[in-house]
């Protein structure tokens, strides 16, 4: 049997900040970056150093679910793949996912408030 491993409590560190971030963007990219950058915070504190990770190697995909596309780069690592496969992170980052495109489909809803907000 194998072990199942969790990680929703660094889902539970990086959430608040998260959604303060979507909440203040101001379009789609910005949802974008910052689904990107919540991603890699949360890596960096899953791998403690053991690997290094960028803000594209998890991108936000707003065509189909999981509303995620995992780097080609990542899923080739052994380690990456050992952790992905028994833990709850395909999970965590689904749930991140979500919340950014409910944000973004709000924000393409509603361009209006983006183009409020561009300073001339």
């Amino acid at each position: 049997m194998t072990r199942q491993l969790s990680f929703s409590k660094y889902e539970n560190q990086t959430l608040p900040s998260f959604r303060d971030k979507t909440n203040l963007a101001e379009s789609t990219e910005d949802i974008k970056k910052f689904f990107g950058y919540t991603t890699r915070e949360l890596l960096d504190n899953i791998f403690a150093g053991k690997m290094t990770f960028d803000h594209t190697d998890i991108v936000l995909d707003d065509t189909t679910e999981p509303y995620y596309a995992v780097s080609e780069r990542l899923l080739a690592s052994e380690e990456f793949k050992e952790v992905w496969s028994n833990s709850d992170l395909p999970h965590v980052t689904g749930r991140l996912a979500k919340t950014a495109m409910n944000r973004y489909k709000h924000l393409q809803k509603h361009p209006e408030k983006t183009n409020a907000k561009i300073r001339m």
